[in-house]
């Protein structure tokens, strides 16, 4: 018997984050390529969202746009969403009390990091608010939530009693995330210099990184800075023994742009011990460029053998041997572990979590 599977996705119109964007429409691709035989994807939208995605069977356009959708969502308003399987890439979910047993509706929520309850104080008021009150929705009216790491799903219950509805899908790099061809224009473009690594983490994680690559005699990259703290990281990367023509803070870029940075880098080094899905990281391993990273959970989860797992006291001598003897080792590490995950596998296991259900 077949079924059709409705995805939402709610960041066509507007995009909140990039990465949860891409990783929605990936995933949705592959939904579509893994379909089991009679078996549909349709799309739900916000209003006004042009989605242009071949093989999709529907696209459900809702009346409210973005913004307005997710604070009706959060207040379990869902008029026009319907019910049947639903599944959302994100928190943003059509949460409200539904019959899976006569009726057949299902829905499931991915939460990609917990940020919200473990580092309130890097997001806005609003969007903790917002993220804890689905939270607390998930917990009341959702089938399954998933997360990405196996150490998420054991975190996940310090703060959402869920018990056995929790369910481990990873992600994976974006589809086609390749190095471009004017992959040395680009980088001059934003002047970067010729030898660095790539850095990422919250402020106090960096002097570490800014700090390594001071040991390593080698400048400094940081991706995704949020805006307005180039002085704060310049200022730490100086305290850390980094100059600060050294050190080169960016924020967020582009796809084609990231994999230029990335491609050019002698290593890439993850600071962040939170429990989140690494994003850069997987890019990193994608196009083959050493890794480092700070130990910990969803790290041995994700990264594990791809790249240097070590304590953050020990990130000096890693990134020193990344990116000199152990380069060459390290970069054939990355691209072996990147081949583990795909946005393939990951739609067969969400067709075959809603089979279970």
């Amino acid at each position: 018997m077949g079924a059709q599977l409705r995805v939402v996705l709610d960041q066509i119109a507007q995009v909140v984050d990039s990465d949860q964007a891409g990783a929605a429409r990936d995933l949705t691709a592959g939904l579509i390529a893994t379909a089991p035989t009679d078996c549909t994807v349709e799309a739900i939208v916000a209003s006004g969202s042009q989605l242009d995605l071949a093989g999709l069977a529907d696209v459900r356009s809702l009346g409210l746009a973005r913004r307005e959708l997710a604070a009706s969502w959060q207040l379990g308003f869902t008029p026009g969403v319907g019910g049947g399987l639903i599944h959302a890439p994100t928190l943003m979910a059509p949460l409200v009390k539904h019959d899976r047993v006569h009726d057949h509706d299902q829905v499931a929520v991915t939460v990609w990091d917990f940020h919200a309850w473990e580092t309130p104080q890097s997001l806005s008021k609003t969007l903790v608010a917002w993220q804890r009150g689905m939270m607390r929705r998930a917990v009341r009216h959702a089938d399954v939530v998933v997360v990405p790491s196996h150490e998420m799903a054991e975190r996940i219950g310090s703060f959402a009693k869920l018990g056995d509805r929790v369910r481990v899908i990873a992600g994976a790099q974006p589809d086609g995330f390749a190095v471009p061809a004017d992959a040395a224009t680009r980088r001059a473009a934003l002047s970067l210099p010729e030898r660095y690594v790539v850095l990422t983490g919250a402020a106090e994680r960096l002097k570490q990184g800014f700090r390594a690559a001071a040991a390593a005699d080698i400048e400094a990259v940081v991706l995704d800075a949020a805006e307005g703290a180039e002085p704060q990281l310049v200022e730490i990367a100086s305290s850390a023994g980094l100059p600060e023509r050294r050190a080169h803070i960016r924020g967020a870029l582009g796809p084609e742009d990231r994999a230029a940075v990335l491609a050019g880098a002698s290593a890439y080094v993850a600071t962040s011990a939170f429990s989140a899905w690494p994003w850069r990281a997987m890019e990193a391993m994608a196009l083959s460029v050493p890794v480092v990273a700070v130990d910990s959970g969803v790290h041995r989860d994700v990264i594990s053998e791809g790249g240097a797992l070590v304590a953050l006291e020990e990130l000096s001598d890693a990134v020193t041997d990344a990116v000199g003897a152990g380069a060459r080792r390290l970069g054939v590490m990355a691209g072996d572990r990147a081949r583990a995950f795909s946005w393939a596998s990951s739609a067969e296991r969400v067709w075959s979590l809603h089979a279970d259900l």
